[in-house]
């Protein structure tokens, strides 16, 4: 990125979606060459983000009409319309890159499909006091993992895999990604502020989903591994061993700085405007590959 990227502040952002075009027909499993582990790392998100991404969705549409302030509406809007698109596009690497080169992504999705349809999902049948207080519960818990998703793009903007060989268009998705999730990092805290959810209640959500998505990430980064038919079987001690190195290399996120990130938002008064750059996300949007691929269409 331009190092003047951080000089220019935009102000208030008009958020939308924007569409992208990737070609999967070259990306290779390992996409981080020599660093097998941190590719399947990095890329079991990509098994988490559809279904994630449309339970957020969900819960903001469920949310709209509680929500009087125009701006905020407007907000909300354009968070939603950029979550689909992720949702949308992360499903096609699923079967482009994954299921094309030999690892069923079936036993992983149904995973990711339990967990955000059945446990964290609606709850048909409640009464409408308890279906609310459902409702800001999800609401508070989008909001906690939103932080961590503005701090693994602003870590991927800046991270430097691109010298490290990494396949351009996994890459580009990454970033395009985390791109908008700096761009709307405070859209799912300022609702949950809107909604009255107290100091308490939101960091209890926020340390249940940071937890719960790390342990999911390891999980399905073990699954990957073993699946790989270039990879010899791994545990998670070996795992973890293997991410560590990665690390040092800065070619994944180093777990102690992404802790004291999430404790940041213990702090009484937090906002997610500390976490990431919304110039340098912009100024990555404007050239990313993917949309002007998209844009050429």
């Amino acid at each position: 990125m331009p190092d003047d990227a951080s000089t220019r502040t935009p102000g208030r952002v008009e958020l939308r979606a924007r569409n992208v075009e990737h070609d999967w027909s070259s990306t290779p499993l390992h996409w981080v060459p020599g660093d097998p582990v941190a590719s399947h790392a990095i890329g079991a998100l990509n098994f988490l983000l559809p279904e994630g991404e449309r339970m957020f969705c969900a819960t903001f549409h469920e949310l709209l009409p509680l929500i009087g302030d125009e701006a905020l509406r407007r907000d909300v809007l354009g968070f939603i319309g950029q979550e689909s698109m992720h949702a949308e596009t992360h499903e096609v690497v699923l079967h482009q890159v994954y299921g094309a080169r030999g690892i069923d992504p079936a036993p992983l999705i149904r995973q990711s499909e339990y967990l955000f349809r059945v446990v964290v999902g609606p709850r048909p049948g409640q009464s409408p006091r308890r279906a609310r207080q459902h409702l800001i519960e999800r609401a508070a818990l989008i909001g906690g993992l939103e932080h961590l998703f503005a701090f693994l793009g602003d870590w991927i903007l800046n991270a430097p895999l691109d010298e490290h060989g990494a396949d351009p268009q996994m890459l580009d998705l990454f970033r395009w990604h985390g791109a908008e999730e700096v761009e709307h990092r405070n859209v799912a805290h300022d609702v949950v502020a809107y909604m009255g959810v107290g100091y308490l209640r939101r960091n209890i959500a926020m340390v249940v989903g940071v937890g719960a998505l790390l342990a999911l990430i390891l999980r399905n980064t073990r699954y990957l591994v073993g699946a790989d038919p270039q990879l010899p079987a791994m545990g998670y001690l070996r795992i973890g061993r293997h991410l560590v190195r990665s690390m040092r290399r800065d070619t994944f996120p180093r777990i102690p700085r992404l802790l004291r990130s999430a404790a940041i938002c213990l702090a009484p008064g937090y906002s997610p405007e500390s976490v990431g750059d919304t110039a340098q996300a912009l100024a990555y949007l404007a050239t990313s590959p993917s949309t002007r691929a998209a844009a050429r269409i």
